[in-house]
């Protein structure tokens, strides 16, 4: 009788099947947001926050949530919810200035803030998960508030600068090409004049090669 081929033993088996159970199904989910949104006081603020996912947006599996901190270690106070459809949450301190402005299929869960106040300033957080991925995703958004634009700097000065060193630049380099092509015809020249002198000795007067010693 042939031997039969041997078997794992079950103890072996069901760790196999907690380790597969246990790993990630595709590649980690990112979110991206800016470290930081400036907004002028009383204006609108745009929270941009958009995710990438091996797997298309089931509205029945999608769980998105906005949570705000006044600082880095206060609590977070729910402020977005997106299952199955998009719910604002916190009605007390924003009201009903809070506007979800995404767009699920183009993976985007970018919201916007009406009427923006010095007390909004803190941190927004954006979490996401899209099932089968297992790994919820995260980013952070720092929110400041200024009452007043800040001045435009005048790049005058600046340009008239860089237009000035590029225009040196540019004649220093016409001016190398300029002399290493006089020096390639001069030397072209030499060579030809040289090559004329060689080609003459071998001649007599008359234009007849020279005759060697009888």
């Amino acid at each position: 009788m042939r031997p039969g081929r041997p078997r794992l033993a079950l103890p072996a088996l069901a760790l196999l099947g907690a380790l597969l159970a246990r790993a990630p199904s595709g590649l980690a989910m990112e979110v991206t947001a800016p470290a930081t949104v400036n907004a002028l006081n009383g204006s609108s603020a745009h929270f941009p926050c958009t995710f990438n996912s091996c797997y298309r947006v089931t509205e029945k599996q999608f769980s998105l949530n906005w949570t705000y901190q006044e600082c880095g270690n206060c609590t977070e106070v729910m402020l977005l919810q997106f299952k199955s459809k998009v719910v604002p949450v916190e009605q007390i301190r924003f009201g009903n200035r809070v506007k979800f402005t995404g767009n699920l299929a183009k993976y985007d869960v970018s919201f916007t803030l009406h009427d923006v106040q010095l007390e909004d300033e803190g941190l927004y957080n954006c979490y996401v998960l899209n099932p089968p991925d297992r790994h919820k995703g995260h980013a952070k958004i720092n929110l400041k508030v200024v009452t007043e634009v800040p001045p435009e700097r005048d790049s005058t000065v600046a340009v008239i600068v860089g237009a000035s060193v590029g225009g040196f630049l540019a004649m220093v380099i016409l001016a190398l090409v300029v002399v290493k092509c006089l020096r390639r015809r001069k030397q072209q020249k030499l060579n030809t004049d040289d090559q004329k002198t060689e080609e003459e000795g071998k001649t007599d007067g008359e234009g007849n090669p020279e005759e060697g010693p009888k």
